[in-house]
């Protein structure tokens, strides 16, 4: 699916392939980025230095992580990073091959430098369409797993709430936890469009809208019984109802804070801190990036799954690279549904 985005943003005329575009971040944001706090940059595309290769980038990742990052990690007037897909066109190095796709994080681009270190060749399944490699079997499907599988422990019949429910890491986090035999879904979203998303696509038994009301009302109404799981994207007020409603020995698997990226003073989490104790729960976080190791069992639980008919993509696709601050402004902004993605047009 593709969901229009509106913000504008001057991008300089290319006109032809020996010029490269690269997205520099221009100033550290307070609240919601706007399009002011970026520009695009102008020059010629890079020849690759022996050992290197050069990359003419096809699908870009935005994430929520991104917004994080800008508040100091990303280096003002340089070059910003991200997940990537791209093909080989120039090889100064025999281990990356001309015409090969590979995975990188020198994104943000419309070519890359790269060296074999920084790249991950990706693996030839018929059926499989390219974004998937950045949405489910990227970094997005793999938290999800990671979340579900090595954090959490799924356990079968496991109720579980999740928030951000429709965004990519959300949609996955349902679709793979249905399959790994979760019982009663619960899911959180930002509209009455995503929650019936939800509910009619993705598998939740049941969603609300949480701008309808506190969280914590909403989600007794929707699962009256407990849950076992929360599996937490976004914080704040979502932490403290998921939290009063675990039952024991309950588990929460914190994955992000989306809701507080842009609010810096949000108010702290309120929850009864005695129900940790006694209710013998346990919280806890993680980065996928300690987890690569599980990404082949990710591939071989999913791909048949996929090309089975059990399992779908859940993906927002905006065509070119002159809109990829538009999407990434968007989907702060819950612009998306699923894994927000930027082909080349």
């Amino acid at each position: 699916m593709t969901t229009p985005v509106t913000t504008p943003v001057t991008v300089p005329p290319t006109g032809t392939t020996d010029v490269a575009l690269t997205v520099q971040q221009t100033a550290r944001p307070t609240g919601f980025p706007v399009p002011d706090h970026f520009r695009f940059v102008e020059s010629a595309v890079p020849e690759p230095a022996p050992g290197t290769a050069l990359v003419e980038n096809l699908y870009w990742s935005v994430d929520p992580y991104h917004r994080e990052m800008m508040d100091g990690d990303f280096e003002l007037d340089a070059p910003l990073e991200g997940r990537t897909l791209g093909r080989v066109v120039a090889s100064r190095d025999p281990a990356l091959r001309e015409g090969e796709i590979v995975f990188h994080r020198r994104g943000w681009r419309t070519h890359s430098v790269v060296r074999p270190a920084e790249t991950r060749r990706l693996p030839h399944h018929d059926g499989v369409p390219l974004s998937a490699h950045l949405s489910l079997f990227g970094g997005t499907g793999l938290t999800a797993y990671v979340g579900l599988t090595r954090i959490a422990r799924l356990r079968e019949g496991d109720d579980v709430f999740v928030s951000a429910a429709a965004g990519g890491v959300g949609t996955a986090t349902g679709r793979l936890a249905r399959l790994l035999g979760a019982g009663r879904l619960v899911g959180s979203a930002g509209s009455a469009a995503k929650v019936a998303y939800l509910k009619e696509q993705v598998g939740y038994d049941e969603a609300f809208d949480y701008h309808e009301g506190p969280v914590a009302g909403q989600l007794a109404k929707a699962a009256p019984d407990g849950i076992d799981l929360f599996v937490d994207n976004v914080g704040g007020e979502h932490l403290g109802a998921a939290i009063g409603a675990l039952r024991r020995r309950g588990r929460v698997v914190r994955i992000g804070t989306v809701g507080q990226y842009n609010t810096p003073d949000a108010p702290p989490v309120l929850f009864d801190h005695a129900d940790v104790v006694e209710k013998s729960l346990r919280i806890e976080g993680f980065l996928v990036s300690d987890h690569r190791d599980v990404q082949e069992e990710l591939y071989a639980f999913a791909v048949p799954h996929l090309l089975g008919g059990r399992l779908a993509l859940d993906e927002t696709v905006v065509d070119g690279f002159e809109r990829i601050v538009e999407a990434f402004l968007s989907m702060l902004r819950g612009g998306n549904t699923g894994k927000m993605i930027i082909r080349k047009a």
